[in-house]
């Protein structure tokens, strides 16, 4: 059925794209970057030369989102287009991460890695008539999913296990010296990659594993950069590796320009999720694996000569869920047949000719994260399980404990079971006004319910027979650091 879909897909889409050259398509896809964690976002921590003048060249969305906390559910969202109840990724590992006698529900279960029948972007786009290419982190495998060459890749490659691709892998193995994350390995892989085919669109998805720990810089890196360390800033590792990142975009946009395909290619940067607690992302709160901003919120850069504003700016709030839609209207080319989208199109924003249609993005985390939090809502858990919405300049939390066991909306004048932010007032989400702004709480929650009806999502509300917050978990005394936190 799935190769049904996929034909009557590319026969479809040749009338819409027949009448104009598609463009190329490149997203580079950041591992653990946060919002922060780039230099024209940073007040001058990080040192990212070539991603500065990428956002000079074209456009920044400045409320842009990972769909998920954390690497996994993030990868499988954007990839397939889809919110997490859909595709039942929601974590790494598991959905039960933590203490189990600290876990007041049972959560709903997890899938390792996307399903073989989940129609991909770049099945889409192969259909489409484009080479598809894929080099760096995949994180979708695992016992249940799919390889990048089951899900639409011609080319597929990790630069970690020498050439092999290593499906699922968070790529915490050391490199060479002179390549450590591996990030300008890759690089090359999808320079050779958009060379050979330069005559026809392609599309390259380069998903690093820069700047995840083990946080890994060149000799030349470090000698350069070691001034620039500052007490109570990023580690020399942590700036060194953002900096070979950035180098290795510098690389790749050079090649385009050589080849003269950069007025026809669309180029896009984000990362998958927040910044682990090497990096503060100061004044937003949380890091990587919660979904207070700091957790979720991205930079996201867009380049099209000619097509996007040169040092343009978009605050309109948008996901890497878009990013599926998006391509295929720069592509021509039509949503295969009964394939969900839960994204939409950017094009409008991209090309600042019209809005989006959407009121509101949403967040679904049915289970528990262990390790806290810069300013966390508990001291022992990224997140418990909790639904989000954003919707304008609003954010609500819909927390599934309290919801579940402390009454429900009859009891939200004390229970905690939801949190109502105003972000343009308050973007380090600091003064809950959940029981001031009642009737806005009201129609979020509304909202992010009739979210749940049209997405099928399943929702935590079992006891945990297990749950005895007074006995001491066999691992309490097991420290945990930022290598530890996927």
């Amino acid at each position: 059925m799935r190769r049904v879909l996929l034909l009557l897909a590319a026969c479809a889409g040749l009338s819409s794209a027949a009448f104009a050259a598609p463009p190329n398509i490149v997203l580079i896809f950041a591992d653990d970057m946060g919002w922060k964690d780039i230099g024209f976002q940073s007040e001058g921590r990080f040192s990212t030369p070539h991603l500065d003048q990428m956002a000079r060249d074209g456009m920044v969305f400045t409320d842009a989102y990972a769909t998920a906390g954390n690497c996994a559910p993030s990868r499988a969202c954007l990839i397939s287009g889809t919110y997490t109840p859909r595709h039942h990724v929601y974590a790494v590992g598991s959905t039960n991460r933590g203490p189990k006698n600290l876990q007041r529900l049972v959560p709903i279960p997890n899938r390792s890695g996307l399903a073989k029948d989940v129609i991909t972007m770049a099945d889409a786009l192969k259909a489409a008539g484009y080479a598809t290419g894929h080099f760096g982190k995949w994180h979708l495998a695992g016992p249940d999913g799919a390889k990048p060459s089951e899900q639409g890749f011609d080319e597929t490659f990790d630069s970690f296990g020498e050439g092999e691709v290593r499906e699922g892998s968070e790529g915490n193995k050391k490199g060479p010296p002179e390549d450590p994350k591996g990030v300008f390995t890759l690089t090359r892989k999808a320079c050779d990659f958009i060379e050979r085919h330069k005559d026809e669109p392609f599309f390259c998805y380069l998903p690093h594993h820069a700047i995840h720990t083990p946080l890994q810089t060149t000799p030349e890196t470090r000698e350069k950069l070691k001034a620039s360390v500052k007490a109570g800033g990023p580690s020399i590792d942590y700036l060194g590796c953002t900096h070979d990142l950035d180098a290795s975009v510098g690389v790749l946009l050079a090649k385009l320009k050589e080849l003269k395909l950069d007025e026809n290619t669309l180029v896009v940067f984000t990362s998958d999720n927040g910044a682990t607690p090497g990096s503060s992302q100061e004044p937003l709160r949380g890091n990587k694996g919660a979904y207070y901003e700091g957790g979720i919120r991205e930079p996201f850069i867009a380049l099209w000569p000619g097509h996007i504003k040169a040092g343009s700016s978009c605050s309109v709030p948008i996901s890497n869920v878009d990013l599926f839609p998006t391509f295929l209207a720069a592509a021509g080319a039509d949503v295969p047949q009964g394939k969900v989208l839960d994204g939409e199109s950017l094009m409008p924003l991209l090309t600042q000719s019209g809005s989006l249609q959407r009121e509101a993005i949403f967040w679904h985390f049915p289970g528990y994260l262990d390790s806290p939090v810069t300013r966390g809502r508990d001291p022992l858990f990224r997140t418990r399980p909790v639904s989000v919405i954003r919707k304008g300049d609003w954010k609500l939390y819909l927390y599934h404990e309290e919801w579940a066991l402390d009454g429900g909306r009859e009891q939200l004048a004390s229970n905690r079971a939801v949190e109502l932010y105003n972000l343009r007032d308050d973007v380090g989400e600091r003064h809950d006004v959940s029981n001031m702004q009642t009737e806005k709480r009201d129609e979020l929650l509304s909202d992010l319910f009739a979210w749940f009806e049209s997405t099928g999502a399943l929702l935590p509300s079992e006891s945990n027979p297990d749950y005895d917050p007074e006995k001491k978990p066999a691992n309490q005394n097991r420290k945990r650091g930022p290598r530890a936190a996927k």
